[in-house]
C-alpha cells in the first residue's frame, strides 16, 4: 500500500532509510548496498528526493557525494512518524488552560534495540563521528551502560562488516558518565554537542 501510495519501491525504501537514520549521511553506493536496489534506480529517486527537499546533499572526501535526510523539511515531522518506526510527539487539541497555547504530549519512548539489549542493560547509545560525518568526539559509537566487553566486541565487529569501516568507540559505566557529565568534563561535553543519531536514551542523559 506505501509503495502504491508513493509510486515506487525504491523510494520507499530511501526514506525508511534516511528516516529511520535522521543524522546520518549515506553516499550513492552504500545506500544502494543498504536498500538493496540497483544504483540507477536509486540515482533517480535520490534526484527526485533531492528536488522536493526531502533530502540535502553535500560533496565532501575526494569528492563524494553524500545525502541525508532535510530536518527542516515542511512535511518533516509526519514523514518521521511513518517512516522513522518512532512515534512522534502529539499535539493536545485543547490549549492549555493557563497559557493558551497547545501542549506537547509525549509520546512513549522508541524501544531499546534487540541488538542492544543483547549487550547487557544498556542506558545509552548513539553514532556519531563517521556516521554523521562530525568527527570533534573523536569516536564513532558511545555505549552507556553495563554490558558483558565480550558481547560489545562482536557487537562492533559485526557493525564495521556491515558498515564497511573501522570503528572507535567508547563504553561508560552509568555511573562515571553521570560524574563526567556533572563536572562538565569535556570529551563528554563534545560528544552531548556533536551531530550524532541517538540509538536509545533510556533515562534521557542527553537531557
Amino acid at each position: 500500500m506505501i509503495e502504491q501510495l508513493f509510486g515506487s519501491k525504491t523510494r520507499v525504501k530511501l526514506l525508511q532509510l534516511f528516516y529511520g537514520n535522521p543524522n546520518r549521511s549515506f553516499y550513492v553506493r552504500e545506500i544502494t548496498r543498504k536498500i538493496d536496489e540497483q544504483i540507477n534506480s536509486v540515482r533517480r529517486e535520490l534526484a527526485n528526493l533531492l528536488s522536493i527537499g526531502i533530502i540535502t546533499s553535500d560533496t565532501v572526501d575526494s569528492n563524494r557525494l553524500y545525502y541525508e535526510v532535510n530536518q527542516k523539511f515542511e512535511y518533516y515531522t509526519p514523514l518521521l512518524a511513518m517512516f522513522g518506526g518512532k512515534p512522534m510527539i502529539a499535539v493536545a487539541a485543547e490549549p492549555n488552560a493557563e497559557t493558551g497555547k497547545k501542549k506537547s504530549i509525549p509520546q512513549a519512548a522508541a524501544p531499546e534495540p534487540a541488538e542492544l539489549k543483547a549487550l547487557g542493560n544498556v542506558e545509552l547509545a548513539l553514532y556519531t563521528g563517521q556516521f554523521t560525518r562530525d568527527d570533534s568526539s573523536g569516536i564513532d559509537l558511545l555505549i552507556v551502560g553495563s554490558v558483558n566487553p565480550n558481547k560489545l566486541h562482536k557487537f562492533v565487529s559485526e557493525l564495521e562488516s556491515k558498515e564497511n569501516k573501522e570503528l572507535r568507540y567508547a563504553l561508560f559505566s552509568l555511573e562515571e558518565y553521570k560524574y563526567r557529565d556533572q563536572i562538565k568534563d569535556r570529551f563528554v561535553t563534545t560528544i552531548k554537542s556533536s551531530k550524532k543519531q541517538v540509538l536509545f536514551d533510556k533515562q534521557h542523559l542527553l537531557g
